[in-house]
């Protein structure tokens, strides 16, 4: 089934006449979409309400079309990124008992923890992930919902080398949500979606933080620096998940209630493109092998995808 919403864009980006596909509808609420090295898409979905059931692991095979269950209960997984050696990896959120931690996801369905405590301290709530060429395992660890009591003072993106050393790459934003490489890897991009609460289904009158798109400089050896405001969105909810092309642009999943969906933005922060969706979105990816230009989107309770000009790039693998 095809969506007939808004979809803009320079040239280069989008396919005169294509419309967003909906691939699968049957979810509580899907994130984490991420391209599997036999060209399977994957992503999370979480039981709405939350105790209705486990969190899972989903895998969409693009050659039968069928959605099936990857890991039954994935300990409230959220962002997902292969290695470059196929390991599937992930970040699981607090809430209802979840793993919060950085995690791998093996084939058999169980769930391995990586690294759930920086300096003898619980995660706040792991939200996303990036992986580099070098194997490098970039994280964020803000707090959105969920009674569990914070053990860190602050929201930060933790970066785990391949010799398994874990340290802060960077505390200079508020709340980190979504993360993303540019193509030569000499640049990251971190959503900072601060919606002031750690608590937000348990509070009430918390003010708003900063919602922006950064740029940080990123070095040989992994470090960030030299960080930019590329998007202000005011008062508005801004970046969740992002993925970029071959060409530097990056796909950001805005959640802003009065124009929510895919936009595109150059490295430079000004728009190029817009794809509406069918509820607020969460992530995006473009798939790998035959869909290598095809982007795929989590939004609301189901799974997405749309044919493009574009080529994705995976910065585990590429």
């Amino acid at each position: 089934m095809a969506e007939e919403l808004t979809i803009s864009g320079g040239e280069g980006i989008f396919i005169q006449g294509e419309v967003l596909e909906t691939l699968w509808e049957e979810g509580g609420f899907t994130e984490g979409a991420a391209a599997g090295p036999n060209g399977n898409m994957y992503f999370s979905d979480f039981a709405q309400p939350f105790d209705s059931g486990p969190a899972r692991v989903m895998k969409f095979d693009p050659r039968t079309g069928k959605t099936t269950v990857y890991c039954p209960d994935s300990g409230m997984g959220n962002g997902l990124m292969f290695t470059r050696d196929g390991r599937l990896l992930g970040c699981c959120a607090s809430p209802l008992g979840g793993h919060r931690a950085l995690v791998e996801f093996k084939k058999d369905g169980s769930v391995q923890v990586l690294e759930n405590r920086y300096q003898g301290k619980r995660f706040n709530s792991p939200n996303d992930i990036v992986i580099d060429r070098s194997g490098r395992v970039y994280f964020t660890d803000p707090k959105y919902v969920g009674p569990e009591e914070l053990e860190l003072e602050s929201f930060d993106v933790y970066r785990r080398d391949p010799d398994g050393r874990l340290s802060i790459a960077t505390s200079d934003i508020d709340k980190p949500n979504g993360i993303v490489f540019s193509p030569d890897q000499k640049t990251i991009y971190i959503a900072e979606t601060d919606n002031g609460s750690a608590k937000a289904d348990l509070e009430t009158g918390f003010e708003v933080g900063r919602m922006t798109l950064n740029a940080f400089k990123v070095n040989r050896q992994g470090e960030l620096s030299k960080r930019r405001v590329l998007h202000d969105f005011g008062k508005e909810t801004g970046v969740d998940g992002m993925t970029v092309d071959r060409s530097g642009r990056i796909y950001a999943a805005v959640r802003s209630a009065s124009r929510f969906g895919i936009v595109v933005f150059s490295p430079k922060g000004g728009e190029l493109g817009y794809i509406e969706t069918p509820e607020l979105p969460t992530n995006a990816s473009f798939g790998r092998g035959n869909e290598i230009h095809t982007l795929y989107i989590t939004a609301g309770k189901g799974f997405y995808r749309i044919k493009t000009k574009s080529t994705g790039y995976h910065p585990a693998v590429d």
